[in-house]
């Protein structure tokens, strides 16, 4: 995506990035939008300060919601419908660090991916991710992001993510399609 200034429309609450702490973002100050993807805006606020901008606040910047956005509640389980750890990857690429084009399984950050069985046609997914560096806060927004989009499976009634740093994250971990991604091959 082209880099885009446009000017808040609204007071809006986001996420500091790398630190994770929250911010206000003032109505009619201006913003660059440096990223969309996943649901989420990454935005230079101010000239100095890189943020994340939920989807369900994609109006305080003249957007509408991203495609991918999670649902504004989770799905009701549908116990009976298959689970498989295909379909949860395929919902972590929905799921981006803010700082960088790729998503969370082509930056290699998914370490571990186990779909339980529970009771009654129900499943339980358990993911142990890592991030690309151990302080970076943003963990938690990542890894609540890939728990959400895990829980909108049919028949996930449970779904947790683990951070972990062991073994460390290294640039060799990223995918082939996430090397292309950024330019790296």
């Amino acid at each position: 995506m082209a880099q885009e200034s446009v000017i808040l429309t609204r007071t809006v609450d986001a996420v500091q990035i790398p630190s994770g702490a929250p911010i206000q973002l003032q109505k009619d100050k201006p913003v660059v939008i440096t990223q969309s993807l996943g649901g989420s805006f990454t935005l230079l606020y101010d000239s100095r300060c890189l943020v994340r901008l939920d989807a369900k606040d994609a109006d305080a910047i003249g957007h509408a919601p991203l495609a991918g956005q999670p649902a504004a509640q989770a799905q009701q389980p549908q116990p009976g419908a298959h689970v498989d750890e295909e379909m949860v990857y395929n919902r972590l690429r929905e799921v981006f660090d803010p700082e960088i084009p790729v998503n969370i399984v082509d930056l290699g950050l998914i370490y571990d991916c186990q779909v339980l069985p529970r009771e009654e046609g129900a499943f339980e997914v358990v993911v142990r991710m890592t991030l690309t560096a151990p302080g970076c806060g943003m963990g938690v927004v990542i890894a609540q992001d890939a728990q959400s989009r895990i829980q909108q499976i049919p028949s996930v009634v449970d779904a947790r993510v683990d951070l972990v740093w062991d073994p460390p994250w290294n640039p060799s971990m990223i995918s082939e399609q996430g090397k292309m991604q950024l330019g790296l091959i």
